[in-house]
């Protein structure tokens, strides 16, 4: 049995930006303190939600020394740490080692891709190069690459290989994986629709955007139906439902920092290629959030 590298609700965090593009290090602090003051187990640093793929290998490295400073050990803090290029993953992950992060996100390799075999094999070679435990990340809406649940059973042999963020939509895949792997390897969610069946699954949990617009009802989910509360498990997910959809209703993290910025967190806008939302949408998410009392 692996023991979870958090149980609850980690928050994907963004990367907020001043006017000029550069990390805004005092707001990135708030954000982090208003996390863990609200329920939040875990903070994921340099995930997709924090645009990594726009941050030179310099700024990456000192935003998750800034996170792990700025955390103090109070909850996990997860470094994203993911690449298509193996040596480079291996890289990059010893650098957040150094820093003191607790345990690494990596994504599956992008673009040039890999076989179910290669998977492993890149796995495999990275955890055998780092001595914190891994999660994996499976998404393929924005890789192209999909983890097999063989495949999660041969990665899952690999003792610092802790879990896996399951971000496939696919409620089989996660079943088949329980299934195959039991308590060896640990999955969370990594759609924000989908905590309560995943977690009821088995899982232990989320790496959420949601978190960020609505941190304690997001661990609630999650810990009540843990804790065997189903009813009131079903009852935060389907009232939140709304909101995780348009969450998502552009590109990763379009919405999300709009939705912060509403809330007036001021965090900036996203790098390019990201741009901003339509008008249409605009409208549409300040309408959610106002249903929920989080603007006016």
């Amino acid at each position: 049995m692996k023991t979870p590298v958090f149980t609850g609700a980690a928050v994907a965090i963004i990367t907020p930006f001043t006017e000029d593009n550069k990390i805004n290090f005092p707001k990135l602090k708030e954000l982090i303190d208003y996390q863990i003051a609200n329920g939040t187990d875990a903070v994921v640093i340099c995930g997709t939600s924090g645009e990594s793929p726009c941050m030179p290998h310099e700024e990456h490295v000192e935003a998750i020394r800034f996170a792990v400073d700025m955390v103090g050990k109070r909850v996990p803090v997860i470094a994203g740490t993911g690449s298509n290029d193996t040596a480079y993953a291996i890289e990059l992950s010893n650098a957040a080692e150094k820093l003191g992060a607790d345990a690494l996100l990596m994504v599956t390799p992008y673009y040039n891709k890999t076989s179910q075999a290669g998977l492993v094999k890149h796995y495999h070679t990275v955890a055998d190069n780092v001595s914190v435990p891994i999660i994996v990340y499976n998404v393929p809406s924005r890789t192209g690459v999909r983890i097999a649940a063989q495949t999660y059973k041969a990665l899952s042999e690999h003792p610092r290989i802790n879990g896996t963020k399951e971000a496939s939509g696919d409620i089989s895949l996660v079943a088949e994986t329980r299934a195959l792997c039991g308590d060896e390897l640990n999955i969370w969610s990594g759609n924000d629709d989908q905590i309560l069946a995943i977690t009821a699954l088995g899982g232990k949990g989320v790496i959420s955007v949601l978190s960020h617009v609505a941190p304690k009802a997001t661990h609630d989910i999650v810990m009540e139906c843990i804790n065997g509360d189903l009813e009131t498990a079903r009852k935060l997910q389907l009232e939140y439902f709304d909101l995780c959809k348009d969450l998502f209703i552009d590109v990763n993290p379009i919405p999300v920092k709009a939705a912060l910025n509403m809330m007036g967190w001021d965090v900036g806008e996203c790098r390019l290629p990201l741009t901003g939302l339509s008008d249409e949408n605009a409208a549409k998410l300040r309408a959610t959030l106002a249903k929920h009392g989080l603007v006016k």
